[in-house]
């Protein structure tokens, strides 16, 4: 656990302190078992937890025990989207970049969405203009289902619980048993495919990136293609250009080589 600043407020450490022991295991805590572990009274610790609850912060499980929440993987994500990732990923395609004709994205995760925090627009029009803050289903999407390829499944079915898929084409996947299925395909092979689920005519293969934590990918890239029917072993090479762009950029990011 972190140590204890000086002349911070009182409330924001104690909230620091909660999630310190939060993330310090990964079991989720029975409110007296925070209580021993802080030393502090059951009626604050509550309080901080419905509160840290309230914002994402804190997640509250149905048998009543306390786990960090997701709104810290969001917050991670933009902090690595406005430090390493964004550059790292130029200085890769400068290094490496073997995509010249296709659009090339990174993107994080947000919830059921993925973001995308850096572009390059290929010269082919594939009716998809790629802007950074742009916001998709990562459910038909080739970053998204990279993403969300490196979560186990029970992170899946939290995700998705209640969850309507979105369809912008008929190729989308209508339900989460389609979903889950197609996840489980791109972690078998190490990258993911959207087969014109994001747009009819267009076909894009991604792949995860990872930090040194080694655990869930903090971003996806991927390349985006007009599909031809004649040209149909493409994204079979692509798929090996793309996977080696993302470990490129994953050792940059400190991942292991």
């Amino acid at each position: 656990m972190s140590s204890k600043p000086q002349g911070g407020v009182p409330a924001v450490l104690r909230a620091s302190q909660v999630l310190d022991t939060l993330a310090s295991s990964r079991e989720p805590f029975t409110l007296a078992e925070l209580t021993r572990q802080l030393g502090l009274p059951k009626s604050s610790i509550l309080g901080l937890c419905n509160t840290l609850a309230a914002t994402g912060l804190v997640t509250r499980h149905a048998d009543g025990r306390f786990g960090l929440g997701v709104r810290l993987v969001d917050l991670a994500h933009a902090y690595l989207a406005g430090v390493d990732l964004t550059r790292e990923f130029s200085n890769v395609w400068d290094e490496v970049g073997p995509f010249s004709r296709d659009g090339v994205v990174l993107a994080v995760l947000d919830g059921t969405d993925v973001v995308y925090v850096a572009c390059r627009q290929g010269e082919v029009p594939l009716g998809v203009a790629y802007r950074i803050g742009m916001r998709l289903p990562a459910s038909c999407t080739a970053t998204g289902k990279a993403l969300l390829s490196t979560l186990p499944d029970s992170r899946l079915h939290e995700l998705y619980d209640g969850v309507e898929l979105a369809r912008p084409t008929p190729h989308s996947r209508a339900d989460i048993a389609a979903l889950i299925e197609d996840i489980h395909e791109s972690r078998s092979r190490g990258y993911a495919l959207d087969d014109q689920e994001t747009r009819e005519g267009m076909i894009c293969v991604g792949a995860p990136v990872f930090d040194a934590s080694g655990a869930a990918a903090v971003a996806a890239v991927a390349v985006s293609m007009v599909k031809f029917p004649e040209d149909a072993q493409k994204s079979f090479s692509v798929a090996a250009d793309v996977q080696r762009f993302a470990r490129a950029l994953s050792r940059k990011l400190g991942a292991p080589a």
